[in-house]
């Protein structure tokens, strides 16, 4: 008679299927595991976020009224600006209806400061304000926006940063009195700004009063032109910012 087997088969031993499944997982599959879901959680907090549509997007106009149109929204990648284009801001910078409320606000507080004394006062008075100032307006925008960018190659556009703190933001913008873009996209002294802004307060000097022309009305001219082209830069920069939270305007 053979002798029975030391040991019989798992399955035949009572249980054995309850048993099996009371067993925990195998070692090798559980690590296999763990290393799936930590490689998983490596990807997603290695992709970089994603931003919102409407981050560093700028409008055509601000609050609708102000033109808008030399602003280039964050990250966004144009091509070289031409010379027509060069014109083109120039153009539509200084016949803009709203160019004409900029220009009139100027106008009455040069008279009400009796900055022109020769031009004296009253309506016939504000007519010669609102004129020169008009004239100087259009002025600058060719030296800044055409004559001089096309001359140097240079991009007359405001690139936003639209990313950082405030104050990276703020020397940003500010900072863009000096330097800009040439239409390569290399990084380069603004001469368009700082020497159009000089040309143009130099020609000014021919259609106002004899007494008026003089260096210091000349610089006093030249200097607030960049200071008012600096506060566009920043208000460009931060528009925004101010239009996502407050206004939502689009174009």
């Amino acid at each position: 008679m053979a002798a029975e087997p030391a040991t019989k088969p798992i399955a035949d031993t009572p249980g054995a299927e309850a048993n099996a499944r009371s067993l925990p997982d195998a070692p090798v599959i559980s690590g296999l595991q763990e290393q799936i879901s930590a490689a998983s959680s490596n990807v997603q907090n290695s992709v970089p976020a994603v931003k919102a549509p409407d981050d560093g997007l700028q409008t055509k106009r601000i609050l609708y009224i102000i033109p808008n149109f030399r602003a280039v929204s964050a990250d966004q990648h144009l091509p070289p600006q031409t010379v027509k284009g060069k014109f083109n801001t120039a153009a539509l910078d200084s016949v803009d209806y709203s160019s004409f409320i900029f220009v009139a606000i100027q106008a009455g507080v040069a008279q009400a400061r009796n900055a022109t004394p020769e031009f004296h006062q009253g309506a016939a008075a504000y007519g010669r304000y609102y004129w020169h100032t008009y004239a100087d307006y259009v002025n600058e925008n060719l030296w800044v926006e055409f004559i001089l960018p096309a001359a140097l190659h240079q991009d007359s556009r405001y690139y936003t940063l639209g990313r950082g703190g405030f104050g990276k933001r703020f020397a940003y913008a500010v900072s863009r009195i000096a330097i800009t873009r040439t239409d390569s996209g290399r990084s380069v002294f603004n001469a368009s700004e700082i020497f159009g802004a000089g040309a143009a307060a130099g020609i000014s000097s021919l259609y106002y009063p004899s007494q008026e022309r003089t260096f210091s009305k000349t610089f006093d001219l030249w200097m607030t032109s960049l200071a008012i082209d600096g506060g566009s830069s920043l208000f460009k920069e931060f528009w925004p910012d101010i239009n996502n939270k407050f206004f939502h305007q689009r174009n």
